[in-house]
Parts: C-alpha cells; structure tokens; sequence
C-alpha cells in the first residue's frame, strides 16, 4: 500500500479489484463495488486518525498536553479561602480553579526559602544535592552563576520531547543570572521577568538597578504592575503557540506577593505593599489606603485576577481540557508578616521547617483526568512537579543523576493513594526534618533534641511527643541520618567524576 504522509490524509489509487467492479454494469457486481468501496474508505479513514494521533503536524502537537506551573512568592496556606474559609481575601478564580480540580492539603516545597525552592522545583533534585541551598542575596549573588551549570533543569527535558514543545518562564527567576545561567541559557525559549528575588512590583528595581530582562535584554517597563505584566507576556507566548499548533509548557512564577526590601524602593517612597488600582475595587478601597493588611489582600487579588485572566484564555483557545495547570506557593508567609497574613492552621513561617514554612497551598487541575472539587491528602512536594512534566511530555529522565522528585500523576489522577515517597527530608541552615507516614521530627539546632508530632492528629505541631514516645524519635532518626550518609557518598563520588 502507497505510504500516507505524515498526518495529513490523501486518496489513494483503487485496488485493480474495486476498478473492475467499476467497469462493470452487472448489479451485483455494483453491490461488491460498494461493500468493498465502503469498507475501503473506513479502513483508511481509521488508518489516517492513527496516523494523525502519531506522526507529523497534525499528530503530538494535537495531543500532548500543555503544561503550566504557577508559583506564588510567600503567601501562606492559610491565606487562600479554598484551605481557609476564614481569610478575608477575594480570590474567585483560585476558588473556581479549586472547584475544577483538586486540592492539595498535603503539598510540600523542598525548602522553605525562595531560590532553594526554585531551584528544587526546576532539578527535581533536593538543595543538598543541586547545590543551591541557600537564598540568593543582593546583586553580587543574584547575578551570580547561582544554581551550578552542570544541572538539568525542567525545560531542558521537557524539550527532549517527541512532541517539539515550546518553552518560556515570565516572572521571578532568583537562582543566578550570569551568562549561562540566565533562563534562555538553560533551555527557555523565551523568558521575561526578574533576575533578582523581590524587586518593586511597578518599578522593578532592584537595589538601585533596574531588574527586569526579556530574554537577556534589559528593559524598562516602569509603571507597569510585574503580575500584570507577567501574566500578559504568559497569555501571548500561549496564544502564539497554540495559533502554531505546537504544544508548550509555562513557568509562571510571580514576584508577588513579597514585599519590596527597603533598598529596592525609592529613597523618598514608603516600603508598603503595592497593587494596581483595581486591585483595590472588590473590596471598596481606595487605593490610597494605608492600613497593611488591606494593602496585602489587594495584592493576593491582584495575582487571583491575573490567573483568571490566563484560565480565561485557555478557556478561549479551545485548549483547557488539555491543559495540565499547577498551582502552590514557593514557602510560607514570614514571621514578619504574620498580623497581616496566616499560615493556619501550622506554626511556623517561611525560612523555617515547621509545617508553616513548608506545607503551602496548592492547586492542580487536569480536566477529565484529574477529579474536579476533590480533595487530595497524599504527601507529595515540589521536586515531584520535574518529573511529572517529563511524562506529560513523555521525555525521558536524565539518567547520570539521582532526582528526589516522583511521579504524582497516579496519585493525582486517582489511580493510588498512596504516596510515592516513603519519608520526606528537610534541612536549611541549622534546621533539620524529617517526614515519615504521620509523623515528623524537627529540630532548630543540631545541638538540640528531636522533636516529635503527630501530623495528622497535631498539624499545629503543638504537642511534642518525644519524651513518651523516644522509640518513634529513634525510629525517625535512623532514615534521617541514612539520608544525610547518602547524599554525602552522592556527592563525594559526583565530586570524583567530575574533570
């Protein structure tokens, strides 16, 4: 049989036996025409939607699934209503997106500041083995190399698709921008946002400098509010993609809600929390008021109507269905911040390892393949979002390093409840965790004692459980010290395999 191009359907030549039929007036003979001419066309017809499901422009590129990967900068679980139906925040989109997916109520970030927290996300790999476990500060260290250029990060394997995907990140990058470690140099095809960690949201300086890049350009968009513009540089690579028919995957990481550090904001100019005016609207607030908290809330809003506008559209294009969206926040609320916003129900706060700084909100939706208002309560955490980009995209894995990350599409497809970790480790500066079915251990210090909660019955971690329980302490304390002596092997021998 003449070969079909590539996903496009084209006639063929009759077989010698339909042409007879054809020459042939006898009536019965035109019945067998039309059996095998009917039976003809439905063969092909099935063999060219296989073709087309398989193969060439109208095949993958019609099929694999968009990918999009939302992160909020610091906003607390307890800030959002869909985990907290007491917070005053307007978020109707973040509550329709919950509606038409899952919510994640046991979803950890691998470290409880934001460049480590980035930097997991994009290796899949934990901060003690990618090598950036620590926040990257002022201009020296985020226009350093940052994470180390020896590291695959997601869009590097989600472009060893089959299926040709496009790539780009709008928004806060915080894990090094010297050349070569800039996004565009590490397998983005596109990036627009900040190289540093909070730059003021209308004038995105950073310490004097400005600090907004497209791809590795500077340029100046002051004025224009860095949610907006993010979200606005998101819908149009997604609208170009989608007009191209080629799939693509987002990296969607807003700067806000951080405050602005003081050095970031003009001289004369008070360091407060900063929305656009309408913001301010769903509430009856002007935009000049002054109190903090409104001023906070305003700007959640702000990121919550910037979501709708990019669900909006993808409404629009045709494209939700097939469309995986992500959405959780890089760490917790800090402790500076804690009369204006809520980690509830947990103790703690961002750059520490109790459940406050650590166990943040998220959102997944998936329509059709992910339940929609459902609830999700299997310990998964942000290294697991690398590797199930890469079976979205059904690109493999790099095979010359260890990655933390799993696989969560079982769980959050509903195929298993059952996590795909056996424990979680943790440890940030003199902080040390570790997770282990419904219990944790924590400590603050390595010359201090382990403490011990029962995460399900206690997830306020407010009664510690290691003095009438050390055998459990114990029991915890073996894989956490098993893992420490792993990674340090791990490293060792990755030390001894480099030139």
């Amino acid at each position: 049989m003449q070969e079909q191009p590539a996903g496009k359907y084209v006639p063929l030549p009759l077989p010698d036996y339909c042409i007879d039929a054809f020459q042939l007036p006898n009536p019965n003979r035109m019945k067998t025409y039309v059996h095998v001419t009917f039976s003809l066309v439905l063969l092909l017809s099935i063999a060219g939607i296989a073709t087309a499901q398989t193969t060439g422009s109208g095949g993958p590129q019609e099929s694999a699934p968009n990918i999009l990967i939302i992160t909020v900068d610091n906003v607390g679980y307890g800030d959002l209503r869909p985990f907290n139906e007491a917070s005053p925040i307007h978020t109707p989109n973040l509550d329709l997106l919950a509606r038409q997916g899952a919510l994640l109520t046991d979803f950890y970030t691998a470290s409880p500041t934001c460049t480590a927290s980035r930097a997991a996300l994009l290796t899949g790999r934990i901060p003690q083995r990618n090598k950036l476990s620590e926040q990257l500060v002022g201009l020296a260290g985020n226009y350093g190399v940052g994470l180390p250029h020896s590291e695959v990060i997601l869009p590097q394997v989600v472009k060893n698709s089959p299926y040709g995907y496009a790539t780009a990140a709008f928004g806060k990058w915080n894990i090094g921008f010297a050349p070569g470690s800039r996004p565009t140099e590490r397998g983005f095809d596109e990036f627009l946002g900040i190289a540093s960690g909070n730059a003021d949201h209308f004038t995105h300086v950073y310490a004097g400098r400005k600090d907004l890049y497209h791809n590795t350009k500077a340029i100046n968009r002051e004025g224009e509010y860095s949610t907006d513009l993010f979200a606005n540089a998101a819908i149009s690579f997604i609208e170009d993609k989608t007009d191209e028919g080629q799939p693509w995957m987002v990296y969607l990481p807003f700067d806000a809600p951080h405050h602005p550090g003081d050095r970031n904001v003009a001289p004369a100019e008070p360091n407060t929390w900063k929305a656009p005016d309408h913001a301010f609207a769903p509430y009856g607030l002007s935009p000049e008021v002054t109190d903090p908290k409104q001023r906070f809330n305003a700007v959640v809003t702000a990121i919550d109507l910037a979501i709708g506008r990019v669900m909006k559209r993808l409404d629009a294009l045709g494209i939700a269905d097939n469309t995986f969206v992500f959405f959780y926040s890089d760490n917790g609320a800090f402790y500076p911040y804690l009369d204006i916003q809520s980690n509830a129900p947990f103790s703690g706060a961002g750059v520490t390892l109790w459940e406050g700084g650590i166990r943040v909100p998220a959102i997944v939706r998936w329509p059709g393949k992910i339940a929609a208002n459902s609830r999700i309560g299997t310990r998964l955490w942000s290294p697991d979002l690398f590797v199930a980009a890469a079976s979205l995209a059904d690109a493999p894995l790099p095979e010359d390093r260890f990655i933390d990350g799993k696989d969560p599409l079982p769980v959050l497809t509903g195929e298993t409840v059952h996590s795909p970790h056996a424990a979680l480790y943790f440890r940030y500066q003199q902080y040390a965790a570790l997770i282990w079915g419904e219990y944790k251990i924590l400590r603050e210090k390595p010359s201090e004692p382990w403490k011990l909660f029962h995460l399900r019955e206690d997830p306020s971690e407010s009664l510690d459980l290691a003095e009438t329980r050390p055998e459990l302490v114990k029991k915890l304390e073996e894989p956490y010290r098993l893992t420490e002596a792993e990674i340090e092997s791990y490293l060792e021998r990755e030390k001894n395999m480099l030139p």
